[in-house]
Order: structure tokens, then sequence, then C-alpha cells
């Protein structure tokens, strides 16, 4: 990931709704949740919605799967290593014991 795409991520998660909206499909894991659920869950209306994950699928953050009429949309796991391993790139200055803590909350424990 480059400074660019990591600007656009950021960006992305840098709106509250956008920022939810993400963490709840984290949540989601490997079901994902169709936009109308996101929507339903956050309270958000369907075309403020469509909006918001539109500027996330542009980050490489999210991904989605037509379902026949309906869209269903999964947190993009490779854009999210990609941006924490962008921000620990040169962790620690050679010294990676430092930077073991911070992995280690990482570390999903499903």
């Amino acid at each position: 990931m480059d400074n660019t795409h990591a600007l656009d991520a950021f960006a992305a998660l840098s709106q509250s709704t956008r920022l939810d909206v993400f963490r709840l499909l984290i949540k989601a894991g490997e079901a994902g949740m169709t936009a109308g659920d996101i929507s339903d869950t956050l309270g958000v209306r369907q075309n403020t919605m469509s909006a918001n994950l539109s500027i996330l699928s542009r980050a490489a953050l999210i991904r989605n799967k037509r379902e026949g009429r309906s869209i269903r949309y999964f947190a993009d796991m490779d854009g999210m290593r990609g941006l924490l391993a962008f921000l620990m790139e040169d962790c620690c200055g050679g010294r990676p014991e430092l930077c073991q803590p911070v992995i280690n909350e990482l570390a999903c424990a499903c």
C-alpha cells in the first residue's frame, strides 16, 4: 500500500457512519450483511448508506457480492491488512519486540 491508498482509506474511515459500517462488517465476518440490513442496524437511510458503501468500496475496505436483487457487503480483510501493514511498515526502528504488544492486540481471538 502506498500513501495515496492509505489516505483514501483514512478519509473513508474519518466519517462516523462509514466507521460504524466498517466495524459492523468486521463483526459480521464471513456472513457479511446486505445493504438493507446495514441501513436498518445503523438507522441510516438507504440512499445515504449507498453513498457511504461506495466510498468504503473505493477505498478497498469493503467488498460486495450480488445475490439476486440485493447486494451483500463484507469487510475486505486484505484491504485492512494492507492498511495495518502500511502503518507498521517501519515499526519500532528495528526492535520488533517493541511491536509485539500491538501485534498481540490485533490478533483475532476467534
